[in-house]
C-alpha cells in the first residue's frame, strides 16, 4: 500500500500519483473529447486509490470542473481531494487577460464552488501571475478564503522564482506546480531548493514531457498538436532525446518496468517533488501511472537516470 503524502503544510493527505484532468471536459485543448470517457477517468482514477483530482478553469473552459462536480455527487466528498486553478479573466468574445487582484480571486473560487457542486476546494492555485498584483497581496486574499473555509490549502503556479518567493512571503504558500522534467531540469537550480526548505510541495506538469518520457515515440512519429510547438520535439533536439530515452529502456527492461515508470519513480526521489500529476485517458493508464509509487530505485539506477541527463 502506498503512503499517502501530506500537500505542504495543509495537513491534507493525498497519493502521491494523481491525475491532471485537462482531458476531462478541456475541448479547447483537445479535440472529440468524450464527456462521459472524461467523467469515467475520474472514476476509474478514485477507485483505484487516487485521491487527488488536479483541474482548472481554463480547461473546457469550465467544463472540466461542472464535469468533475458531477462525479464528486456520486462520492463521499471526504474521500476526494480536488484542486482548481484560476488567473484568467474572460471577455465575452472569449479573450483573456491574466488577473490576480483579490477582488478576481474571491469571485473565481466562488464561481469553481458552483460548477464543482462543492461547499469547499481542497487545493486553489492562482494559474498563472498577472503583472501588476503583488504577489503576497494575491495569496493574502487566498488565506481569507481558507480562513472562511472555503478553500483548504493555497497554491501557485507558473511563478518564477522570484515571484515565488513574494507570494510565499508569509509562509502560506503549500504548493507550487510548475514545469520540471527529464529535458528541462532549470527547476533545481532555484526552485526545488527553496520549495524543500520552506516545505512547500512541488508538482511537476509535463513530467513525460507529453508522452516523449514514456519512450512511445521513435524518429518516424509526426506530431500536429500542442507538442508540435515545445522545445524537446524541435527536429534535432527530438532525436537527441530520443537517443536518452533509449538507455532509459535498457534501465526499464532491466527492472522489468515501463520506461514511465522509471521516469516517475525518479521525480520522487528529488527534494520536494512529492505528487506527480501525469494525464491519463483511461483506467488502464491511470492504473499503469499509480504503479510509478511503486517502483524503487537504488542509488545507482538513480545515478545513472542523472547522468543521462545532465
Amino acid at each position: 500500500m502506498t503512503q499517502h503524502v501530506e500537500l505542504g503544510k495543509s495537513g491534507i493527505k493525498v497519493h502521491p500519483i494523481a491525475l491532471g484532468a485537462n482531458a476531462v471536459g478541456g475541448h479547447n485543448l483537445y479535440k472529440n473529447l468524450d464527456e462521459e470517457e472524461g467523467r469515467q477517468v475520474v472514476r476509474d482514477a478514485i477507485d483505484a486509490g487516487v485521491n487527488l483530482i488536479d483541474t482548472a478553469h481554463m480547461y473546457g473552459p469550465k467544463r472540466s470542473e461542472e464535469l468533475i462536480g458531477e462525479v464528486l455527487k456520486e462520492y463521499r466528498r471526504e474521500d476526494v481531494v480536488v484542486a482548481t486553478k484560476a488567473a484568467h479573466r474572460m471577455d465575452e468574445d472569449g479573450n483573456t487577460t491574466l488577473d490576480n487582484s483579490p477582488e478576481f480571486l474571491k469571485q473565481a473560487v466562488d464561481e469553481a464552488l458552483e460548477r464543482l457542486q462543492t461547499d469547499y476546494i481542497d487545493l486553489f492555485y492562482i494559474h498563472s501571475p498577472d503583472e501588476e498584483t503583488p504577489k503576497d497581496k494575491a495569496v493574502q486574499a487566498l488565506a481569507e478564503l481558507k480562513e472562511a473555509g472555503k478553500i483548504r490549502a493555497i497554491g501557485v503556479s507558473n511563478f518564477s522564482f522570484e515571484q515565488l518567493k513574494e507570494a510565499d512571503k508569509d509562509g502560506y504558500v503549500d504548493v507550487y506546480q510548475g514545469q520540471y522534467n527529464l529535458f528541462d531540469r532549470s527547476a533545481e537550480e532555484d526552485l526545488l531548493k527553496y520549495t524543500a526548505e520552506q516545505q512547500i510541495t512541488f508538482i511537476p506538469y509535463f513530467p513525460l514531457a507529453a508522452g516523449l518520457l514514456a519512450g512511445k515515440y521513435d524518429e518516424n512519429t509526426k506530431f500536429e498538436d500542442l507538442r508540435a510547438n515545445l522545445p524537446f520535439y524541435k527536429e534535432d533536439q527530438f532525436r537527441e532525446n530520443l537517443k536518452k530515452v533509449d538507455q532509459l529502456k535498457e534501465i526499464a527492461a532491466e527492472k522489468g518496468e515501463e520506461v514511465a515508470h522509471i521516469v516517475l519513480a525518479f521525480y520522487l526521489t528529488r527534494p520536494s517533488v512529492d505528487v506527480l500529476i501525469p494525464g491519463a485517458k483511461n483506467g488502464e493508464q491511470i492504473r499503469s501511472n499509480i504503479k510509478a509509487a511503486e517502483v524503487e530505485l537504488t542509488q545507482s539506477e538513480i545515478e545513472k537516470i542523472d547522468g543521462i541527463f545532465a
